[in-house]
């Protein structure tokens, strides 16, 4: 199997972009991942489009959103195809793109992430996000993936004692890496102080969904984000690698159950647990190896849980870890110094792309002063769709000189 590096990396300011047009946004991302391995637009400079979105033709009334990409970017006559994954659309895209050099069908495949979701309401969003989940059992009773997350954080807290002050940590944790990520949604700091543990820290702190409070729940985001993979052994793998040397060492992907419901412990994250068994697997790796995380945080508990799912820690202690600051910059295993989507931002089709665009950055050692990892080797992102139904775990590795 062929090894595949990441060349080239874009991202936009992920917030509010509802005066764009979605393709526009995406070329975006893409002419800066582009520009990043000093790769000129034209018709022979990928061999493979692959375009991540969720809800296009249902929010923004686009389709046929590849082609119209593959335009935009003077790519013509290359393939193009939209991957959709509801919320892992994005680590879906990077890995068919990765399957696709790997097995020899191409040796350069440019994958865009994007959503323009504030286009509507924040109700509207959260409505077209809950048509993820099963038409009968749950969308038409009224859940949403708020809703799952709040009894999911309740369940837990039963049993394993998690406290509001360990769930608060990972917001506060969050905020303060993205005020200093140029491209994250938000940059506004917050204390312990500030949302919890007081009556005036819960009027700034509301419930949304309990016990699930304002500042454990993602903003409703645009933005796009790029990344150009390229067989290692390539001979374009030479002219486009100006950066120091990242590949995807392991990535794999696995589904759980439609109705979360049909799950015989709902705590239990069987695509999380399974897809990076496979991504450890492929890459010769455990989870002792991992050098820092970017999780799939729309919900503060799932950066808990999934850390926890994929081996960083034991089962029920991953909020005492938060508390502790094990999880921050300079902590032993940190996780998400880009803020996460709970401060960075949650534009569907654009974060599991943002995701790995973030472990290169870091692997490279490119972050900004302040949130930079100190020398990772290998850094794993995990991109969850729906409420864990589909799910994707990519791990990058630098590759020493």
């Amino acid at each position: 199997m062929r090894q595949v590096a990441i060349v080239g990396i874009g991202h936009t300011r992920f917030g509010k972009h509802a005066d764009r047009r979605l393709v526009d946004l995406m070329g975006e991302a893409a002419l800066a991942a582009m520009s990043d391995c000093e790769l000129s637009p034209g018709p022979a400079a990928v061999d493979q489009v692959l375009a991540a979105n969720m809800g296009g033709g249902i929010v923004n009334h686009e389709t046929g959103i590849a082609s119209a990409l593959a335009s935009t970017l003077n790519l013509t006559p290359v393939p193009a195809e939209l991957v959709e994954n509801g919320p892992a659309s994005g680590a879906s895209a990077v890995k068919l793109g990765h399957a696709m050099i790997a097995g020899g069908m191409a040796e350069t495949v440019l994958v865009v992430g994007g959503e323009i979701m504030k286009a509507v309401s924040g109700s509207r969003a959260t409505d077209f996000v809950a048509t993820l989940l099963h038409p009968d059992a749950e969308y038409t009773v009224g859940v949403t993936l708020p809703a799952f997350a709040g009894m999911f954080t309740r369940l837990y807290m039963d049993r394993y004692g998690l406290t509001e002050r360990q769930l608060a940590a990972v917001a506060v944790k969050d905020h303060d890496n993205a005020l200093l990520n140029p491209y994250a949604h938000l940059h506004k700091q917050v204390t312990l102080k500030d949302i919890c543990g007081s009556p005036e820290a819960e009027q700034k702190n509301p419930l949304v969904a309990d016990p699930l409070r304002l500042y454990g729940v993602c903003p409703v985001s645009d933005g796009a984000a790029a990344v150009l993979l390229c067989a290692a052994d390539s001979l374009r793998f030479k002219a486009l690698n100006t950066h120091p040397t990242v590949v995807i060492s392991g990535i794999a992907s696995a589904t759980d159950t439609h109705c979360v419901q049909d799950r015989l412990d709902p705590l239990i994250l069987n695509a999380v647990r399974n897809s990076a068994e496979r991504a450890y697997r492929m890459a010769e790796l455990t989870p002792e190896d991992i050098s820092f995380a970017e999780l799939h945080d729309a919900f503060v508990i799932l950066e808990l849980a999934i850390a926890e799912e994929i081996g960083l820690f034991a089962r029920g202690t991953a909020g005492e870890a938060a508390i502790a600051g094990e999880t921050a910059i300079d902590g032993s295993i940190p996780i998400n110094p880009s803020g996460g989507l709970k401060a960075k931002g949650h534009p569907l089709g654009a974060t599991g792309v943002s995701q790995i665009y973030e472990l290169v950055k870091q692997l490279r050692g490119e972050a900004e002063p302040g949130r930079q990892v100190n020398n990772p080797l290998h850094g794993i992102a995990v991109n969850f769709g729906g409420f864990g139904n589909n799910v994707v775990t990519t791990i990058c590795s630098r590759e020493e000189p």
